[in-house]
């Protein structure tokens, strides 16, 4: 009896093993489709986080994407950045974050204006936020409400009834949520409005 437990034990522990190398096999396959989508997906999304759904299927423009290092407090925070242009004029950015959630990561897109004074669009790339609650963070009548919030301020969540222009209403019952889109546009912006203001002064001298 005591040798039965020891082989079935032994049988529970290699199939373990096989399967768990077998889904380590599959999502190292998976892993280069996977970002290659999701880099595909973000250049789609520039133009209409620069220029806004409307003017987004009529304007061509020129996408440069980039990485920028910001080191700060010890820590170093690698940004996907996206330059758009049209004929040669710089048109706005689309930088690439990600931060803590309610239930996990989210990460997210943020469209700026040329100057980095504005934004200009906030798209959600991936969350797991609570159904039905926390996931409407992708819904376009909440996203809506950061075009054209001035970057000169950090964003602010109000439970109700949002009156200047860099307060966000919660989404009902997902205030943690709400918040937490905003504290990740909040560092982005904070960490990139310097490096991308030089480049813009490098590129006009």
């Amino acid at each position: 009896m005591k040798n039965n437990y020891i082989i079935q034990a032994w049988l529970v522990l290699l199939l373990a093993i096989f399967y768990g190398g077998a889904l380590a096999g599959v999502q190292l396959t998976l892993a280069p489709k996977i970002t290659e989508n999701k880099i595909q997906e973000t250049r789609e999304k520039v133009p209409e986080l620069v220029l806004g759904a409307d003017k987004a299927g009529t304007v061509t423009l020129d996408i440069e994407p980039s990485t920028i290092t910001v080191e700060k407090n010890g820590q170093t925070t690698f940004y996907s950045v996206f330059k758009a242009t049209k004929d040669g004029k710089l048109v706005g950015w689309v930088a690439k974050h990600t931060g803590q959630g309610y239930a996990d990561k989210i990460e997210l897109l943020i469209g700026m204006g040329p100057k980095v004074s504005k934004i200009t669009g906030l798209y959600i790339l991936n969350q797991k936020e609570t159904p039905g609650l926390g996931n409407k963070i992708i819904e376009i009548d909440w996203r809506s409400q950061f075009i054209d919030a001035p970057t000169s301020q950090k964003l602010a969540v109000v439970k109700t009834g949002a009156d200047d222009p860099n307060e966000i209403d919660a989404i009902t019952g997902a205030t943690i949520s709400s918040r937490s889109v905003c504290n990740i546009i909040n560092a982005a912006l904070n960490d990139l409005k310097s490096p991308l203001n030089e480049q813009i002064t490098h590129s006009t001298n």
